[in-house]
Order: C-alpha cells, then sequence, then structure tokens
C-alpha cells in the first residue's frame, strides 16, 4: 500500500514536472516567434527605395531658347556677366539643348549667347545632335566661378563670358556671346610651344583623330561656317581648334 502510494506520488510528481518543463518551452517558442515577425517587418520597412526601371521611358530631346530671367542671372551675376557698357542682360539668351556626350549618350547642355545669333546656335545644335557629334561637357562657365582655364581642363564646352582676351586689353569675342568654345582639351590653344589647356598637348597632331577632335570640313566645321562662323583652326599665327566666332557690327 506505502509502495504504491510512493508510486503514485512519484507520477504525479514527473507528470507535474513534464508539464511545468513543456509550459516552459510553449512559452520560450510563442515568444521568438513575434520577435522574428518584427525583426522581419522592420527589416523590410528599412530596406532601401529601389530605382524606378526606366525600360521604355522616352527621352525628351529638347532645343529652346529662353530670356535670362532672375534664377539665370542670379547664377551669372558677377561671374561671367559684369555691368558693363558693351552688353547688357537683354542681349543675351539662355539656350538648353540636348547633346550626345563621349559615353555615346544623350544629355542636357546650357549655353548662353547674343541673342542676334540664338536661333542659329540652336540650329548648329541640334545638326551636331542628329549627326551624333560628341561633346563631352556643356555648362555655363559660372560653373567654374568664370575661370575660362578651369573650364577648358573640364573640356567644357562654353560660350559668354565677359573676358578679356588672355594677355591683352582686348574684350573676347565671349563677352558678347559671339564666340563658342568646343571640347577644348580636344581642341586646344596653340601659339608656338604654348598649348592650352595643357592636357591638350596630346591632341596638338591633327593629322590623328580621335573623338571630339574638330576637323576642318566635318560637320561641325561646315555647321559653323555655313551660317558665316569663322573656325580659330583656320588661324594662321595661332591655333584656337576649339574656337567659332562671328562677327556682327556694333559688337566686335
Amino acid at each position: 500500500m506505502k509502495k504504491d502510494k510512493f508510486i503514485l506520488l512519484l507520477m504525479i510528481s514527473t507528470l507535474i514536472t513534464l508539464m511545468f518543463y513543456y509550459r516552459v518551452q510553449t512559452i520560450e517558442v510563442t515568444e521568438e516567434i513575434p520577435k522574428e515577425t518584427v525583426k522581419h517587418v522592420v527589416k523590410v520597412t528599412l530596406d532601401p527605395v529601389k530605382i524606378p526601371n526606366l525600360e521604355g521611358k522616352t527621352f525628351k530631346e529638347v532645343f529652346a531658347i529662353n530670356t535670362i530671367d532672375d534664377i539665370v542671372y542670379n547664377r551669372i551675376n558677377n561671374i561671367s556677366y559684369k555691368e558693363n557698357d558693351s552688353i547688357t542682360r537683354d542681349d543675351l539668351r539662355y539656350l538648353e539643348v540636348t547633346y550626345w556626350g563621349f559615353d555615346n549618350k544623350r544629355h542636357y547642355g546650357e549655353l548662353i549667347v547674343n541673342q542676334l545669333v540664338a536661333e542659329e546656335v540652336l540650329e548648329i545644335f541640334k545638326e551636331l545632335y542628329q549627326n551624333h557629334y560628341p561633346v563631352e561637357n556643356m555648362l555655363l562657365v559660372d560653373e567654374y566661378n568664370g575661370d575660362d582655364l578651369k573650364s577648358m581642363e573640364a573640356n567644357n564646352t562654353s560660350a559668354f563670358n565677359y573676358r578679356k582676351v588672355a594677355g591683352s586689353n582686348k574684350l573676347s569675342n565671349h563677352s558678347y556671346g559671339l564666340a563658342i568654345d568646343i571640347n577644348p582639351l580636344q581642341n586646344p590653344y596653340v601659339k608656338n610651344s604654348h598649348v592650352s589647356p595643357e592636357g591638350g598637348n596630346e591632341y596638338i597632331d591633327r593629322e590623328t583623330i580621335q573623338i571630339g577632335m574638330i576637323q576642318k570640313n566635318d560637320i561641325c566645321y561646315q555647321a559653323f561656317i555655313s551660317r558665316g562662323w569663322e573656325w580659330g583652326g583656320d588661324w594662321k599665327s595661332i591655333k584656337d581648334y576649339q574656337h567659332f566666332e562671328k562677327k556682327i557690327e556694333g559688337f566686335n
């Protein structure tokens, strides 16, 4: 009898122990599930936003002529533009153009030119674009603090910049928005042993044609010359291969 009671008590004790152990395990498991769930939710929430798939989207070509509004004026005032007696804000136009880069992709560019040549400059760059003529950069020279050398070193195609011709007191035709420099690195300014920009040394040999180089009678040359512009590559005493300018009475 005592033995039976002992066995019964042992069985009850074992059962209680098992129930307690099971209860603990159940609690641990059920507590871990929401933790993992929370972690998963947080992880999803913090995932970076994916870039939309642009496949099939149409690139919008832009060729526009604009007056110099306050936004553009504030960008250029006291940098490429200074108050003067030769050219006014109203004489200038801000051009937006689409061009093909050296990477064979389309890009948006900007130029400021004289209003008298704005339409034909736009037509020139439309023609260059249609013929996939490569231009590496096209930003206002103000992005380089109006520093012509820095702009050239960045191979930046630009136009208006109120400044004097290097080494003289004469205003450059860039001051009137009547000159444009294209791919200055591949088309350097050369006078005797002086080459500008410095990196243009490797492009002095004009027989070895490389991307971005302007050649006489090529598409870029013809686009300007056919509209009455002059090319610095045709000059005798110096060669300014990047430079196109137009003479207009009252400005030059």
